[in-house]
Formats: C-alpha cells, structure tokens, sequence
C-alpha cells in the first residue's frame, strides 16, 4: 500500500521526533541572551542641568537712521551762490571738515564794507572830538554824541557780520563728527538767506528706526534694553547694545508694524541707512539651562536624554528660549542626572550609556 507505513514503525518514530525537538528547544534556550546583555553601551558626552535666568525676546526689524529729535539743518545767514561742493550725501565727516562753499552776494558784502568805512569815520570823529572836549573846545553833549555814534558804528558792523559780509566766500563746515545725509543745493545754485544746505546728523544722534509685530509692542518699554546686529554682518560680530527710547502707539500704514526708535549706547560706525534686526529684552524667567545639541525633538515634541543608572532616561520638555546655547527649557529634569550632549542622536530612551567618567 503506497503512502502508508507499518503501524510497528510509525509508533516507533513519534518518540524520536518528539525528543529531537525537545534538545533543539533546550540547545536554543541554553545559547541565547537578553538584547540588553548584547547591546554594547554608547559612548556619550553629557552636562549637568542648572536653573538659569533668561529673557523673553520681541524681535525687530528696521534701519540705522538719524534720529529726528537731533538731527541738523544747516544753513548761512547771507544770500549767495554755492562755489565748491565737497562732499557727497552719506559720507561720514569729522568736526571741522568744509561741507560746502559760498560766494556772499555782493549787497550783503557792500553793505557790510559801508559799515566798516562808517565805524572808521565815527572813531576818527570820536578821537578829535575827545581831544576838543580836552582843550575846552567841545562840549560835554558833543562828546557824549561822538561816544554814541561810535557804539551805533560798531553795532552796525557786527550785526553785518553775522549777517555773512565779513567774507567774499564762506565756507559752511561740520559742527560735530557725524554723517551727511542730504545735500540739499548744487554747484552754481544761487540761494537766499538761511536756505538750507545741508541737513546733518551727528555720530551721536544715529539711532535704530525699527517695527515690531503690533501683538508683541504691547510688553515693550521705554529703557528696555535691547541688542542690535546688522542683517549682513557675520554672525560671530556681537551685537551692538542699546535701550528702547520711544515706542508707537499706532500701526505705521506702509510696514504694518508698530514703530519704535532704540538709540545703542555707544556711537556706531555704521552707514545710515544700514539694515538691523534686534531683540528687545521684555521679561525674565527661570528655566532649566541645557546645551542645544542635548535638545531633541520627534512626533512627540521636545525632550532631552538623562543619564540615570547607567542608561538613557527619556525627558519630556517645553522650549522657553531657544536663542543661543545654552538653551531654556521646563520639563520634569532631574537636577542631579546629567543631560546627553554629545551622542544623543545616537540613543533611544533604555539604552546603556557611559561617559567619559566611566572610563579610562
């Protein structure tokens, strides 16, 4: 009968079978290990946690420009034509240096040389009337009108020279180191008195014009203090320090922003019209102090990685300041159990670690 076996041998062989399977169970059993024995303990770089002070951050953004409560008009008191141009809008010039030049218009100049011959005339008469008065010639009255027309000659004579006669050309010069930021006339231009010529902005009056969200203006302060960076600086330049000295209360209709000016505590040597971005210091809190490169984050959130017993330990937390290293954040951390830096990418929450003090 074929497919079939002989009931004396099939009963025979149900014992040997059952046996074989039973030494191949034990021989498995007495060969394997936990996964946790086999996996070898990554090497970590770790650093304590501590509780630290940091600052709610507003950003802005804007530029270096002159801040109109110190900014200059400048101007000559005499009528004339402009001769000499020598500088350009935007160039940063020192105390003294000549701006412009311009040739007084010859009545103003005429004018002032009649004053001049008139103040002659009247010390002349004063000198002979005086020595009349000395010889009982001249009467008391007599000196006393020579004295007057002396002092009106004189007056006369000032008052033209402040008026720009005094000079066939006058040279119109910086008042303090600062900027030239417009150049209002050009070569050849005739213009009146007191027309303005320049307008001028000293070192000291540059200030950040900048705009933040109209959400966030609302924790802003006049003297918070705040940190300035050029947008294309490098990013190892430290920023520029300064505080907040005014801040809007309307939305500006062209940025959608709310204005606000932050003058730096020192002079700058920028350009005007450099593009800034700046963080306003608003508020302090305390949080857990933690590298950056410790922080991690998946589907869950954020959380970092504690070394306790010998393995890494899963820590939920919240990010309060993320600006910089070290970093802020809140979360459940043992003060005691260092935090995974280096190596934390390399780890999963149960995993054997060691550091560079477990070892040689």
């Amino acid at each position: 009968m074929k497919g079939k076996c002989l009931p004396v041998f099939c009963s025979s062989l149900r014992p040997l079978a059952f046996l074989c399977g039973l030494l191949l169970l034990l021989g498995a059993c007495s060969t394997g290990k936990p996964n946790d024995e086999a996996q070898p303990a990554v090497e970590v770089g770790t650093a304590m946690p501590v509780r630290q002070t940091f600052h709610a951050h507003v950003a802005a953004f804007g530029q270096l420009a002159a801040d109109s409560r110190h900014a200059l008009s400048l101007s000559l008191p005499q009528a004339g034509e402009v001769v000499a141009t020598e500088i350009i809008a935007g160039r940063r010039v020192q105390r003294g240096t000549t701006l412009l030049k311009l040739a007084t218009d010859p009545a103003t100049r005429s004018a002032y040389l009649q004053a001049q011959s008139a103040l002659r005339v009247a010390q002349a008469d004063f000198a002979r009337t005086e020595g009349m008065h000395a010889a009982k010639l001249a009467t008391n009255a007599q000196l006393d009108a020579a004295r007057k027309t002396l002092s009106d000659a004189r007056a006369a004579l000032d008052a033209q020279a402040r008026l720009g006669g005094a000079q066939a050309v006058v040279a119109l010069t910086a008042p303090a180191d600062g900027v030239v930021t417009a150049l209002e006339v050009q070569r050849g231009q005739r213009v009146a008195a007191g027309t303005t010529l320049v307008q001028f902005t000293p070192a000291s009056a540059l200030a950040a014009q900048l705009g933040v969200d109209p959400q966030a203006a609302s924790a802003i302060r006049v003297g918070m203090p705040v940190a300035i960076r050029p947008v294309y600086a490098p990013r190892d330049v430290p920023p520029l320090r300064g505080t907040v000295a005014m801040v809007g209360d309307a939305v500006n209709p062209q940025t959608h922003l709310v204005d606000l000016v932050a003058t730096p505590d020192k002079p700058v040597q920028l350009a005007a019209g450099t593009a800034l971005s700046a963080t306003i210091d608003t508020s302090d809190f305390t949080a857990w102090s933690v590298p950056r490169n410790a922080l991690q984050n998946d589907a869950q959130g954020d959380f970092v990685y504690q070394v306790e017993r010998g393995r890494a330990k899963r820590v939920d937390v919240k990010v309060l300041a993320s600006d910089g290293s070290p970093i802020g954040v809140e979360g459940a951390l043992d003060p005691h159990a260092p935090v995974i830096t280096l190596g934390s990418y390399e780890v999963s929450d149960g995993d054997p670690v060691k550091t560079a003090s477990d070892h040689p």
